[in-house]
């Protein structure tokens, strides 16, 4: 079960932009917040209309002096209250993450964003050199690296089981859009085919960076190159929806991902093989209490989540005993009680424990905005090789 005995237990004071009536990633959020009793929501703007905002945040029961018409205000107010809220937590759509975030920032407030960071590399690297000269904490929500089994292979590919990496294929393939859902006022399907809205590339913005962030956890490795053919194929559609990418890694490895929004029949296809010179691993979101190792010498193995012998990340990310399945919303708190103990050992002057920090930081934001620039650019270069890193050092 998940191992909190040693840990800071004093609850963080939340605030939050974004997720109001009928964001379902909104309810994840806060449902993550709340499930190990870390934080608590004391504030929150959660729709552009003030009062559509004001009469969402009643319904949480957060103090009506404290249910602001802009997120501008609660910056502002909560900064100068001493009992304000210490960490902003921000679900807006990706093209208002930069300012939103930066203004928290200024104001001293920790902050936790949806990704992709921001729809630009500058504000990107921007919102990082913020973080650095304030020393606050940036966690990045790329909530699949939350789930035990994604850190028993991560702890399994660095600890050198599978000997050196060679291949990697990564996918993240849904079937959510693929009709022409915006046509119909679908609410988020407008605003994440908007291109001034969701950025360069829609389906790698929102699909890719999850992606890559997951191939990067758990190998180490870093995408040095890529090459990209995106196509926007749903008739009608002004915005990519399907991703074929090429992969080479700063080992000498190769890799592939696809990722897309109309794989129809698909749910939520996010896999990930990783193959070694002694074997692979294979990790599927729809059964994420199982990993998959296949040694080259010798039989096939299924490990589950929920035993004292997988490594200590693992461990410490799982709740219930084995047999009894947890799933995406765990793995979400995952990333938020990880976050809470980073926010508390720096707010307190205390030591957090080192496992705490494989929450994804601002730095990892910063790759995936460059991954989705390096992905459009080589598709409109008819697939032409371009550099996927940047400097984050």
């Amino acid at each position: 079960m998940r191992e909190t005995a040693n840990r800071p237990q004093r609850k963080i004071r939340l605030g939050v932009v974004g997720g109001g009536p009928g964001s379902n990633i909104g309810e994840a959020h806060r449902y993550a917040a709340r499930l190990d009793d870390r934080y608590t929501l004391v504030t929150g703007v959660f729709a552009s209309d003030a009062e559509r905002s004001q009469d969402f945040a009643a319904t949480l029961d957060i103090a009506p002096d404290r249910r602001y018409g802009s997120w501008q205000e609660m910056a502002r107010q909560e900064a100068r209250r001493e009992d304000g809220l210490e960490a902003v937590s921000i679900m807006t759509p990706n093209d208002s993450h930069y300012v939103i975030a930066k203004t928290f920032l200024e104001h001293g407030i920790d902050v936790i964003c949806d990704k992709p960071l921001t729809t630009d590399v500058g504000q990107a690297l921007e919102l990082m050199r913020l973080v650095r000269q304030s020393g606050l904490v940036f966690g990045v929500t790329y909530c699949y690296t939350g789930y035990p089994m994604v850190r028993q292979a991560r702890a399994m590919v660095r600890g050198g089981e599978l000997g050196a990496i060679r291949l990697v294929q990564v996918e993240h393939a849904s079937g959510w859009a693929s009709t022409l859902l915006e046509a119909q006022g679908h609410k988020q399907a407008v605003w994440r085919t908007t291109p001034s809205i969701a950025g360069k590339s829609s389906v790698v913005g929102d699909l890719g960076t999850h992606a890559q962030h997951l191939a990067r956890f758990i190998t180490g490795l870093e995408i040095t190159e890529v090459s990209a053919e995106l196509s926007s194929i749903v008739p009608g559609r002004q915005v990519d929806d399907n991703a074929h990418i090429m992969l080479r890694f700063n080992n000498g490895a190769k890799g592939m991902m696809w990722v897309s929004m109309v794989a129809a029949g698909h749910l939520h296809g996010q896999r990930i093989r990783v193959y070694g010179e002694n074997g692979s691993l294979e990790w599927i979101q729809e059964q994420p209490n199982e990993l998959i190792l296949r040694p080259a010498d010798g039989p096939c193995q299924i490990l589950s989540r929920g035993f004292s012998w997988l490594s200590p990340a693992a461990r410490r990310s799982s709740r219930l005993w084995p047999g009894h399945p947890e799933g995406y919303l765990e793995a979400f708190a995952n990333i938020y009680a990880d976050i809470a103990d980073a926010i508390l050992a720096r707010r307190d002057g205390i030591e957090a424990d080192p496992l705490a920090y494989l929450f994804p930081t601002v730095e990892d934001g910063v790759l995936g905005v460059k991954f989705v620039d390096a992905a459009v650019a080589s598709h409109q270069q008819n697939g032409c090789w371009m550099t996927a890193t940047i400097d984050v050092q």
